[in-house]
């Protein structure tokens, strides 16, 4: 929440925050922001994720399935993945870019995500530390 607004994923999406700053190459030589952006795999940290991706019910499906059904029931997700404070390695080309409250924030659907870097955390109850950097993992 921010300013008293909340921003709510919705969907099989992912918010990313994503990295800021230069880009460095395999042999030492540092890429501007605008090179960065213009690859085709892109990361960042997993700032809020959507539900999941909306199922029916088998029970509700019936013997005719065509007929409305009651709007009453809960909906049922398949859970993603991806949860908050993961670092996500996506496809640049799928995301859509946003800014809220100042920010600048990637929106990802989970289909784009290519791999995710997960730091279990220390204490049971503990939050994980998600600083994760570009030297953790190679592309």
């Amino acid at each position: 929440m921010v300013n008293g607004k909340t921003l709510l994923v919705v969907g099989d999406r992912v918010l990313v925050s994503p990295e800021k700053g230069e880009g460095k190459t395999r042999i030492g030589l540092y890429l501007p922001p605008a090179a960065v952006e213009k690859l085709a795999v892109q990361g960042g940290h997993v700032v809020e994720v959507g539900p999941g991706t909306p199922v029916p019910s088998p029970s509700e499906m019936g013997d005719e399935p065509w007929k409305a059904q009651s709007q009453e029931r809960a909906a049922a997700y398949v859970p993603m993945q991806a949860k908050i404070g993961d670092y996500a390695l996506f496809l640049r080309t799928s995301a859509v870019e946003i800014e809220f409250e100042g920010a600048k924030y990637l929106v990802v659907p989970h289909a784009a995500i290519l791999l995710l870097v997960r730091q279990e955390a220390q204490e049971e109850g503990a939050p994980p530390d998600a600083d994760f950097d570009e030297k953790d993992f190679k592309v």
